[in-house]
């Protein structure tokens, strides 16, 4: 495990003291959050170092829950004096009530999540310059057509340290780390891009035992070269698959949004009160999983303190559960199943995904595609946009092609994906045995960024609507 190292100096009698002055009118539960986090970001453009940054967050963040409403303060000065200021504001949603005593606090144990071989964030400068260049020589190399080549490498290191009311107490090293290379390529007078990136809470090995900077460089410069030879997508409902990892981020935003438990709460989703019910093909099981090892989205813990844990959410259709943060499970007289995360100690915690999958099939992935007479075939999405309330969602590909006959044709573009999350769910009629994790790269924001994963086997849907410029 990463050598934690105290960056708070804080006290166990400070810390009583301040749960102390948080619960003094009546709350029923406290936390404070503390956190020091070193980002760094290098940025190349065309052989030239743009930006090199280093930046240092430091805080702490004291809430106080009475009943289902919480107050919130922080301070950038972690002194005794800041953090008792800091209560007392939190506390001020609370009224006058019986005083709830705070408990003696005692070390949590978990298991270390995050395998770290050589961190990225103790790398040399011009060793991250080395793999920028090779990440552009490899996109420029390519194809002649390729005229821009922009790469970063962004990493950081997150100490934590939470302690909570009820004696809990926590503290934990995240690293994590991620390259975006984007490719820009002119042809005829027409411009296109591509852009592939990805990483997690893993060291230098990355480039090793996942994707090399080259290889990144290449995958950037064949979506953008690919796009050149696209035609306009056709509009109308059609059968669409889904291709392994990436496509999961459809599965993150038109259906796990809608499964987080405070919308649930608020009766703003469209599976409230719905737990039991079919709510998809009974070839679904979808998940969500903070412990996948080196996951982008995956935690040791919650930024409440709660252990992270595998929750199945659908089982073979039916729906099993929500993702709960304290509060919410608190409402529901249930467990907290390790989701409430915040961006920084700058805010609140609040449910949120970890790493969002739909489970493996049997159905071979070469048969998905010869079963189809005619749909689309997505591999990679830039993201989208749900309706909480209804499901209703809207989401553009990167990557998409025509199938046509059983076989993938040619690439297609200017297209939209139309539809709702459990009506698109109640039309999966195979799912693949190819299972695969998206490669590090989605950040998820709800008010809030917090890195994500996903994860998809290859899935077929029999109907949705394909928002594209052809007609015919």
């Amino acid at each position: 495990m990463l050598e934690y190292i105290d960056h708070f100096g804080i006290s166990e009698a400070t810390i009583s003291e301040v749960f102390s002055h948080a619960l003094r009118r009546g709350g029923h539960f406290s936390e404070i959050y503390f956190e020091h986090t070193i980002d760094n970001l290098i940025t190349m453009e065309e052989g030239i170092v743009k930006e090199a940054v280093k930046r240092i967050s430091h805080g702490a963040g004291v809430r106080v829950v009475h009943d289902e409403s919480a107050g919130y303060a922080y301070t950038e000065d972690i002194t005794p004096e800041k953090l008792i200021e800091a209560s007392k504001i939190a506390s001020s949603i609370t009224s006058s009530e019986p005083v709830t005593k705070p408990g003696k606090l005692s070390q949590t144990t978990f298991t270390n999540i995050y395998k770290i071989e050589e961190l990225t964030s103790n790398t040399e400068l011009k060793q991250k310059i080395k793999w920028i260049e090779e990440a552009e020589k490899a996109a420029k190399k390519y194809d002649p057509h390729i005229e821009k080549v922009t790469v970063s490498i962004i990493d950081s290191l997150s100490y934590i340290q939470i302690a909570t009311s009820d004696g809990a107490f926590l503290q934990d090293v995240r690293p994590i780390m991620r390259i975006i290379v984007t490719a820009v390529a002119e042809k005829n007078g027409t411009r296109q891009i591509g852009i592939s990136s990805g990483g997690g809470r893993i060291g230098n090995e990355y480039f090793r035992v996942k994707a090399s900077p080259s290889f990144h460089g290449n995958e950037a410069a064949r979506q953008a070269m690919l796009l050149f030879d696209a035609i306009n997508a056709p509009a109308g409902t059609m059968e669409l698959i889904l291709a392994p990892a990436e496509s999961g981020i459809l599965l993150h935003e038109s259906v796990g949004h809608p499964l987080e438990a405070d919308f649930i709460r608020k009766g703003t989703s469209a599976y409230t009160g719905r737990i039991g019910e079919k709510v998809a093909s009974e070839l679904v099981t979808v998940i969500d999983d903070g412990t996948i090892p080196n996951d982008r989205g995956s935690l040791n813990f919650d930024d409440e303190g709660t252990i992270t844990q595998k929750t199945v959410l659908i089982e073979k259709g039916i729906l099993k559960g929500y993702m709960h943060d304290k509060i919410s499970a608190k409402h529901f007289d249930t467990n907290p199943t390790g989701n409430g995360r915040r961006e920084s100690y700058m805010y609140p915690p609040i449910p949120r995904m970890t790493v969002t999958y739909l489970a493996n099939g049997e159905s071979d992935p070469e048969e998905i595609i010869r079963s189809t007479k005619r749909g689309i075939y997505c591999k990679s999405f830039r993201g989208g946009q749900v309706d909480i309330s209804n499901g209703d969602f809207v989401f553009s590909p990167i990557e998409a092609y025509l199938v046509e006959d059983g076989k993938i044709k040619v690439p297609v573009k200017n297209l939209t994906l139309i539809g709702n999350g459990p009506d698109v769910l109640s039309r999966v009629t195979m799912v693949g045995n190819d299972f695969a994790f998206s490669d590090g790269r989605w950040t998820c924001g709800k008010g809030q960024n917090v890195p994500v994963g996903v994860g998809l086997p290859t899935i077929k849907i029999s109907q949705i609507t394909i928002g594209g410029s052809d007609l015919s």
